[in-house]
């Protein structure tokens, strides 16, 4: 005998993506309104160690906010604070802490945890949500630009594991995302710029108005003006919801245009240890795959200089001496991997359009990585 038996049902995802200044302002009930399950919710905070270094009152404040709705949710125990960066997502005991804390203090299904930090921890604390008790409801309040500009807004969560980025991970959307201008300002300028490389990116493979945008405001945002960054934010923020919006949200097959300039870069971060940031890497990144581009004669030499230029323009490095030798082309591998078995790469049909690739050409890689090392030195003068 033989039978089968089909099962088709879809689930809609829905949540809010919010842009404010002061989270814990006892007069502002935003959180304490996403926490109110109607039956006196248990949420439990997690807060990257460079937040609270930065804000040393933040533990106060959440306390503070919790005593003021107290009629709406409760502290489920104290905030765990864990070490901020890509080690939070390289040691699996950060995780397990979580992981433990739901066991420990009763934290159920019906309960919040509420991630405060850069992006790092935010993948981190979404993936120790996703898998205790199935799904635990996670809030993530992003606190420098690249997690509120992209990765705090997505649905990706994860840590690393046998030295490859987001190993282990879910697609989980959150419960909410609160984004509060007000914990950008004690970003380190590193930490300020890192998060516009993932701007460009989508300037550049979705929109040639935000890259013109990006290239008239590049002295603003060096100059750490917030106005722009405010606006920088709530673009790129909204073009990267829309696109996950789009035909594949979790990603089950190859194509990963918002990866544009991802595959080096995640290579590159583990052979530099993770003293490149994942900014940092991705504008390599980039930068890599637009000379690329430009070598296949896909994009002009002046369209290249203006991507070289702006990166120049907002403080970033082009190039790094992990980039030499071969060992970068492993990355490509490991992507392939990443992505399921085909290999597919994001590179510039032209400016403000991204086209798919499914194999690159390693000698005009390392051509490409050859002329980023010119532009990094100045030797190269642009002409169209």
């Amino acid at each position: 005998m033989e039978k089968i038996i089909e099962q088709a049902f879809a689930v809609p995802f829905r949540y809010q993506v919010c842009f404010l200044e002061g989270i814990f302002d006892l007069t502002n009930p935003l959180l304490a309104n996403f926490l109110d399950n109607g039956k006196k919710a248990k949420a439990f905070f997690v807060v990257d160690n460079g937040v609270s270094n930065a804000f040393p009152d933040l533990l106060k404040d959440i306390r503070d906010y919790a005593d003021a709705y107290q009629d709406k949710f409760i502290l489920s125990a104290e905030p765990l604070i864990v070490e901020g960066g890509e080690i939070s997502k390289n040691d699996e005991a950060t995780f397990k802490k979580i992981v433990d804390a739901t066991s420990i203090f009763g934290i159920d299904r019906h309960s919040y945890i509420v991630g405060i930090g850069g992006g790092a921890v935010l993948d981190m604390v979404g993936f120790a949500a996703a898998i205790s008790h199935r799904g635990i409801r996670h809030i993530r309040i992003p606190t420098t630009v690249l997690s509120q500009n992209d990765s705090g807004v997505g649905v990706k969560n994860g840590i690393n594991a046998y030295g490859k980025k987001n190993y282990l991970g879910t697609f989980a959307p959150p419960f909410a995302v609160i984004n509060d201008f007000n914990f950008l300002t004690t970003l380190d300028d590193r930490d300020w710029r890192s998060g516009i490389s993932e701007a460009i990116k989508v300037a550049l493979i979705k929109d040639i108005g935000f890259f013109e945008w990006l290239e008239k405001n590049a002295t603003a945002l060096a100059n750490r003006e917030m106005a722009p960054m405010q606006e920088l934010i709530i673009k790129c923020a909204q073009m990267h919801m829309d696109h996950i919006a789009g035909k594949d949200p979790f990603e089950t097959g190859s194509a990963r245009p918002l990866d544009f300039g991802h595959w080096a870069a995640h290579k590159l971060e583990h052979l530099t240890q993770y003293q490149v940031r994942h900014g940092e890497a991705v504008a390599i990144g980039i930068a890599l795959d637009s000379t690329y581009s430009y070598l296949k004669g896909m994009i002009s030499k002046l369209d290249l200089m203006r991507i070289i230029n702006l990166m120049k323009a907002l403080g970033f490095g082009i190039y790094a001496h992990e980039l030499s030798g071969k060992e970068l082309l492993k990355g490509l591998e490991e992507f392939r991997e990443h992505l399921g078995g085909e290999l597919t790469i994001t590179l510039l049909e032209y400016m403000g359009k991204g086209v798919e690739v499914h194999q690159m050409d390693s000698d005009l890689i390392l051509q490409s990585i050859d002329q980023l090392k010119l532009f990094h030195q100045e030797k190269v003068v642009a002409d169209s």
